[in-house]
């Protein structure tokens, strides 16, 4: 490996142990307890290294949100293929579910985490943002579901919303209080999504 190889992966390197201990931080102090200096005094390396990397604690905040969108992106991305429409939106909905059991660190990064984070990182907006796209995925899914006679002629965004919210109250318990829910989490989001789609159909 060469000298611009090896200081390269060195590169990616750090700037994953700056995103790790960001994480971190997030999730135990929430974002007010996360701060350039505390970062680095978790990777020990100066706060001045870290700005070679990222401008600010937003930056970093925003590169684990779109990171984190971005994986639940390749979650959903199989499901979006069904050609099914209303096959579909169960499929987006278990995505869902496994990519926050599988994942529950990201997902209480990008979901579950205090309202102060939440505002200070969207609000940038970037023209490919990857929890637009992902909602996106979901809004799609209904437009086509409509389009096929499922689901009455409403506001799209408004339906998908209702779908979203209804499979994150059950993940966002599962992955706090599983004890509490004695049905089986894909049961209990199938059933849901059943119920509301046949309250939405003509």
């Amino acid at each position: 490996m060469g000298i611009v190889q090896r200081k390269e992966r060195q590169r990616a390197e750090l700037r994953e142990q700056i995103l790790a201990a960001a994480r971190k931080l997030v999730l135990s102090e929430g974002f007010e307890g996360l701060t350039m200096r505390k970062i680095a005094d978790a990777i020990e390396y100066s706060p001045a290294t870290l700005y070679l990397y990222f401008e600010n604690r937003e930056a970093i905040g925003r590169q684990l949100c779109e990171e984190a969108f971005g994986h639940l992106l390749r979650y959903m991305g199989t499901a979006a293929q069904v050609a099914d429409p209303l096959e579909r939106l169960f499929a987006i909905g278990r995505g869902y579910a496994q990519y926050a059991l599988e994942n529950p660190e990201e997902y209480r990064l990008i979901f579950m985490t205090d309202a102060a984070y939440m505002e200070q990182v969207f609000a940038v907006k970037t023209d490919d943002d990857p929890g637009q796209r992902a909602f996106d995925v979901v809004v799609d899914a209904v437009r086509a579901a409509q389009a096929a006679g499922h689901i009455r002629p409403i506001d799209p965004t408004l339906v998908a919303e209702m779908l979203w919210t209804s499979t994150h109250g059950v993940v966002s318990l599962a992955i706090t209080c599983k004890d509490v829910l004695e049905s089986p989490l894909e049961e209990l989001s199938e059933s849901l999504h059943a119920a509301l789609l046949r309250g939405l159909a003509p």
